[in-house]
């Protein structure tokens, strides 16, 4: 199913990809988009974690839901297309809640990729990550924004003008955590200023192919 990938980057690349291992953490509009990148571009090992079910709130921009899935659990569902697209993938799921007792029976992986929205849950992650010397990258607020042209890669330190951003800096640096790790974002100013999260697809699409992107060029080019 790789025959076209292969004539792009080439039988040596494709089958670095294929041996890496990565940790997955949020299918939902970030997440979701870049698990299905990840598999269509030659990801063979991948973990998936989530304590969420869909939503109908979820259909207009994670794209992985559908009427049929509203109340399935997202782990389920993921597992359930992803073996659609490739059968021979090797891909585990896990429906919980990351925490301080849990994260350390996560195991050991080349990369994690944070694509949930909680706080403690990131901060936990970047611990697990620094601690275990896995490389993370991590998502930042991608709601609130229309245009998928300013979502760039830059440094936790570096980014500006998010809420997100900024409450996990200021909760990192109390845990003595590196503030130089990769994040994605939006240079976009936030459209909405209601209290729920307004969003669309666009942006966490994009956020999410973008990570894929990055994992994939680090494989690549190890």
């Amino acid at each position: 199913m790789f025959d076209r990938l292969e004539l792009l980057i080439g039988k040596e690349a494709l089958e670095k990809i294929g041996r890496v291992n990565i940790l997955l953490v949020g299918v939902g509009g970030v997440g979701g988009t870049c698990l299905e990148a990840l598999v269509r571009s030659g990801v063979q090992n991948i973990t998936i974690i989530d304590g969420d079910n869909f939503q109908v709130s979820n259909l207009n921009r994670q794209i992985l839901a559908t009427l049929d899935d509203i109340d399935k659990p997202k782990v389920e569902v993921a597992i359930k297309r992803m073996l659609r697209i490739n059968d021979k993938l090797n891909i585990t799921g896990k429906k919980l809640y990351l925490n301080e007792e849990n994260i350390s029976s996560l195991g050991k992986f080349d990369f994690i990729i944070d694509a949930c929205d909680d706080v403690k849950a990131k901060l936990i992650l970047m611990k697990y990550a620094e601690e275990n010397n896995i490389h993370l990258i991590s998502s930042m607020g991608t709601g609130k924004r229309l245009n998928p042209s300013n979502v760039i890669i830059t440094r936790l330190d570096k980014t500006s003008n998010d809420p997100l951003a900024k409450k996990i800096r200021y909760e990192a640096r109390k845990l003595g955590l590196n503030l130089k790790i990769p994040v994605v974002c939006s240079k976009e100013d936030a459209i909405s200023k209601d209290r729920v999260v307004a969003s669309s697809i666009f942006v966490p699409s994009t956020a999410g192919l973008t990570i894929a992107h990055y994992i994939i060029e680090k494989v690549i080019n190890s």
